[in-house]
């Protein structure tokens, strides 16, 4: 029987800031949390009384990793608030936009951030000189990613051509063509990279809690931009009722909201959108999760990583084709800017769009004018904050035993990194009412 006290302040390769405290003593678990520091961000309110064409650039600025993300799910919200009909053209760019943001920051993720852990090493840095070859491809991977970001959306992060109605500006058929040869070139890096992390995946703790997963689903596509709420639990919800799922608390540790719903918590993310549209990814990304021994469901929550890493093969392959039959059709052009005629109606509209970290939320009014009267957005790292907490609470004394302090802080830092939060972005801008 030992004393344990674990506190780490903050927790490294994550975006923001959370600490982990567990204290334990004489083999009796205390207290164990997942704490969110970070100070509240206040885009709801930076919206009120912005017009309509503002949002999306505004609301992109919530995350850097994510922008292209939460720019679409603004658009749509904003489109959905005013009878916007976007083109068939336009919808299949945009498909393209978030799997090259999907790309981007799965990779990120996947070599920067946790792969470390899998080679025992503090930061990528070491692996510079213990995996130089490995870490070439997953640089040029990414970088990959980076060039389509900005193709599709003129700049790597916080888009500029994604506006109400449509694009300001096409990419060419030429930027096209070039990227679809690019992309297509790169499945032989992602199968080599595939094939490292295979070697280096005995090293992903094997725990498991039976948990509820949320994402969106689509019968015709493995879906990212549209599609209805799914829980593996059963059931679908149109996207208007998502607060009948959300279900947003406050706990006393955390300056984020947790949510729930059928159960005490859910994970929405790369693993929940596997695990609940496992039949719609691409033939290679089966071919990658059964490598891996992945199959719905899937309730070990370290095999996010894995999952990411499936949807970053998906990305490539759904791409090519998207791309192949845009060339096929042929490009309708816009000339070099251009900006759809809107006219700002009253109305109240809501967007859901599948962003890395899993089903992002935003909610839009408008006033006669086109002016933001109220704005709610619920990102996916407040979703999965409940679950990194009941993971603990259940993984915690499973290994409070056999492991020392420093191996137990170790396996709840790769527990935090394995749900890749963006912490920063989920922390809520509060109404705050003051009574004298």
């Amino acid at each position: 029987m030992k004393d344990v006290d674990v506190e780490v302040e903050h927790v490294t390769r994550v975006e923001g800031h959370g600490n982990i405290i567990v204290d334990a003593k004489k083999g009796e678990l205390e207290e164990v949390l997942w704490e969110v520091s970070e100070a509240p961000r206040y885009f709801e309110a930076f919206v009120k009384e912005k017009p309509y064409d503002q949002l999306a650039q505004i609301t992109s600025r919530i995350c850097g990793i994510c922008s292209i993300g939460h720019a679409l799910t603004s658009l749509k919200a904003t489109e959905d608030a005013m009878g916007i009909e976007i083109s068939k053209q336009d919808k299949m760019l945009r498909k393209l936009a978030l799997h090259g943001e999907n790309m981007q920051s799965h990779v990120l993720h996947i070599g920067y951030l946790a792969l470390p852990d899998l080679v025992g090493k503090d930061s990528i840095v070491p692996m510079t000189s213990s995996h130089p070859e490995e870490l070439k491809t997953v640089i040029g991977i990414h970088s990959l990613a980076n060039e389509m970001s900005r193709i599709m959306c003129g700049r790597t992060t916080h888009p500029r051509r994604l506006i109400p109605g449509g694009f300001s500006k096409l990419p060419s058929p030429l930027e096209l063509e070039d990227l679809m040869h690019k992309l297509e070139s790169s499945v032989t890096d992602l199968k080599e990279i595939a094939s490292f992390v295979k070697g280096l995946s005995s090293e992903l703790p094997d725990f498991e809690r039976e948990t509820e997963f949320i994402s969106l689903t689509h019968d015709d596509e493995y879906p990212f931009y549209e599609g209805k709420i799914i829980s593996s639990d059963g059931g679908k919800t149109p996207v208007e009722d998502y607060l009948s799922v959300t279900n947003e608390y406050v706990v006393p540790q955390s300056t984020a909201k947790y949510t729930k719903n059928n159960r005490e918590s859910y994970m929405v993310g790369a693993l929940a959108r596997l695990n609940n549209n496992y039949d719609k990814l691409s033939p290679l990304a089966k071919e990658v999760a059964e490598d891996f021994g992945l199959s719905p469901v899937c309730h070990n929550p370290y095999m996010n990583t894995i999952a990411q890493l499936v949807e970053v093969v998906h990305n490539v392959e759904d791409s090519i084709r998207i791309i192949n039959e845009l060339l096929d059709r042929g490009i309708d052009e816009q000339g070099s800017t251009h900006k759809p005629e809107i006219e700002p109606k009253t109305g109240r509209g809501i967007g859901a769009v599948e962003v890395p970290r899993g089903i992002l939320f935003h909610d839009y009014t408008y006033d006669e004018d086109g002016r933001c009267t109220d704005a709610n957005c619920i990102i996916p790292t407040n979703q999965n904050h409940g679950n990194i907490q009941h993971d603990m609470e259940d993984l915690v004394p499973e290994i409070i035993g056999e492991r020392t302090e420093d191996e137990i802080e170790l396996t709840l830092e790769m527990l935090v990194r394995a749900y890749d939060p963006c912490i920063s972005c989920s922390t809520h801008y509060v109404d705050v009412d003051f009574v004298e």
